[in-house]
Parts: structure tokens; C-alpha cells; sequence
């Protein structure tokens, strides 16, 4: 396992980070389309993560209503200090008015549960969910510091921003004298690379860590959704359509990835996960798992080396159509240099 700085922290992090989605919340619809694992089935995929070389959890306060975090604090009590924990904050949890959103009152709150729920006195990466158009950057920012200063969280993050607002929030934060924003969580595939155009030049400018969600497009790039196939019965994407997916161009994608997965013996989500692996922006690649030879298999990943060959094969099948104003990059630095 190879070990990745987070941004400017200095912390190092596993390439691929745990993600747990898939724990607890039986009795919640979208928990139970993840997978609803109870202790005992969650706790075996933790200690598989653990001994191969993981040392990064990635969770939510939403993830199983709660559950997610009670899982992982009680697998952990023991090992607590040997790994990074990053845990949300945003989506709402609970059916008042003020139970929902990046308010102070909210965060704060909200912080003090997941810590109950980890059974921990600190969080090292408290990531802001998603955007609240209905409160200040001044004042969510404030807040986050505050339990910066405090001890509760080591470092601050965000996901599912767009770029101008990461921008505004660390310009906020460097115009008040505040911690800013030390990673960055996006949706990243070779089925969804639209993180290129801003999201991913804006994380390289700041210095920012780049974890990844979702870096099989919802089981997209397992293989099982090829064209002409169902999926399974069981297979999420035959239940809730997410991440969206360009469907013809994602048979393409398959296609390749399959004969490059054919000359390493390897498998297509192997080979989806490794390309991610190969693009030097990212920092850790989440993997969820609802069992633990699905872990496994995905954690081949990180042993495979793909050829200049494949890469480039894979990047043309699978890149974005240029946008204004990038249709060409070069027309607005070409005359900018001796000829």
C-alpha cells in the first residue's frame, strides 16, 4: 500500500481509503440499497482494510442514520490513533428545522454526535457535505475553525463544491486568518471525468488532498453492466440510477477496459481503479464494499502498472469534449512565447 500526503498537512494517507457507506441503517430504504452491513459483517471488512495496509475511513453522519460512525467507533476502539477518520457534515438528520445545513448551531452539533458515535475525542477530517446556499461562508468557516482551535477536528474539508465556491472558501478563510480547506471529496471516473474542468485544476492550485467517490460509477465499472447484460438483479444501478451515466459511451469504455483487463489477467473494475491510481491529482480513492472479497479484488488494484500505451488508449476512449474557453488550451498562451 502506498501512502499519499494529504494537500499541505503532512499527513499520510492510504491510496485507497475505506468507505462505508454500506454500513448500518437497516431499517432506512437508502441504507438498505447500499447495503445495510450490521457489526459483525462491517467489522470483518474494517479489519480486512486494516491489514492490508489501510489506514484512512471515510463516513458521514447520514451514512445508516448514524450507524456508519457507531460501527466504525466501536470496531476501533483499540486502534484508534493508527487511523485517519474523516466524517460529514450538512445532509439533514433529523426532521426540525435546524437539523439540516452548514449553520453553526448545525455543525457544532452535529460534530458533538459523530465524536459520541466514534466513541473518540477528535476527528481528524471533517468535511463540509455539500454547498448551503442559506448560510455565509463567514460564518460555517468561523464555526469549522472553531473546532479546529478547540481540538475536536485536526483539519477541515469540503466535497461536492464547484470550483468558484472552493475558491471562495479559501479565500475567506485566508482573508480572516482561518484554517482553510485541506482536501477536496469528488465524484471522479472514467465514466464522469468532469471533475478536469474545474474541480481538479482549482485542488492542484491550492494544494488540496483529492479523495475520490465513487470511483466505479455506482457499480457502473464493475463490468456487470456491459452492453446487452443486466447487471443482476441484485445490482444497484438496476434500483437508483447514480451516479448519471452517458450510457453508449460508457459501453465503449467497458469494451477497452476489458481487453486491457484481458493482458493483465485482471478484472475491469481492477483496471478502472488502477488508471485512477495513475493520475497524479489524486490522493486516495474510495472503496466501499458489502463484502470482503470485493475488498479484496479491488485492492489488486494498487499492483497493477499500466503502459503509456493503455493509458493513452483509455484517456481517448473515455475524455471529456472540450468546453469554452478551453476548446484549445493553447490559444490563449501560444504567442506568449519566442517563436
Amino acid at each position: 500500500m502506498k501512502y499519499n500526503p494529504l494537500g499541505s498537512t503532512g499527513l499520510l494517507v492510504s491510496e485507497f481509503c475505506l468507505g462505508t457507506m454500506t454500513f448500518g441503517g437497516k431499517n432506512d430504504p437508502m441504507s438498505s440499497l447500499m447495503g445495510a452491513l450490521d457489526q459483525r459483517e462491517a467489522s470483518k471488512i474494517i479489519e480486512e482494510a486494516l491489514d492490508a495496509g489501510i489506514n484512512f475511513i471515510d463516513t458521514a453522519n447520514v451514512y445508516g442514520v448514524g450507524e456508519s460512525e457507531e460501527i466504525i467507533g466501536e470496531t476501533l476502539k483499540q486502534k484508534r490513533h493508527d487511523v485517519v477518520i474523516a466524517t460529514k457534515v450538512g445532509f439533514r438528520m433529523g426532521s426540525g428545522p435546524n437539523q439540516v445545513g452548514l449553520s453553526r448551531k448545525h455543525i457544532i452539533r452535529e460534530v458533538e454526535e459523530s465524536l459520541r458515535r466514534l466513541q473518540t475525542d477528535y476527528i481528524d477530517l471533517l468535511q463540509i457535505h455539500r454547498p448551503d446556499s442559506l448560510t455565509e461562508w463567514e460564518e460555517t468557516l468561523r464555526a469549522l475553525d472553531d473546532l479546529v482551535t478547540s481540538g475536536k477536528i485536526r483539519y477541515k474539508g469540503a466535497s461536492n463544491l464547484q470550483g468558484w465556491q472552493i475558491m471562495k472558501a479559501n479565500d475567506t478563510s485566508r482573508r480572516l486568518g482561518l484554517e482553510r480547506f485541506k482536501s477536496f471529496q469528488s465524484y471522479y471516473s472514467l465514466v464522469g471525468r468532469e471533475a478536469e474542468r474545474e474541480i481538479i485544476p482549482v485542488v492542484k492550485d491550492q494544494n488540496m488532498g483529492l479523495l475520490i467517490w465513487s470511483p466505479l460509477a455506482g457499480g457502473f465499472l464493475t463490468g456487470k453492466y456491459a452492453k446487452g447484460t443486466e447487471g443482476g438483479a441484485d445490482g444497484r444501478r438496476m434500483k437508483f440510477q447514480f451516479p448519471p451515466i452517458h450510457l453508449e459511451k460508457g459501453y465503449a469504455i467497458l469494451e477497452v477496459l476489458q481487453e486491457v483487463a484481458d493482458i493483465h489477467q485482471s478484472t475491469v473494475p481492477q483496471i478502472a481503479l488502477a488508471w485512477l491510481l495513475h493520475q497524479p491529482a489524486v490522493t486516495s480513492v474510495i472503496l466501499g464494499a458489502k463484502r470482503e472479497e470485493q475488498l479484496r479484488e479491488n485492492l489488486g488494484a494498487a499492483e497493477l502498472t499500466l503502459t503509456n500505451d493503455q493509458l493513452l488508449r483509455i484517456d481517448e476512449i473515455s475524455k471529456l469534449q472540450p468546453e469554452y474557453p478551453l476548446w484549445d488550451p493553447m490559444a490563449y498562451t501560444a504567442d506568449r512565447y519566442p517563436v
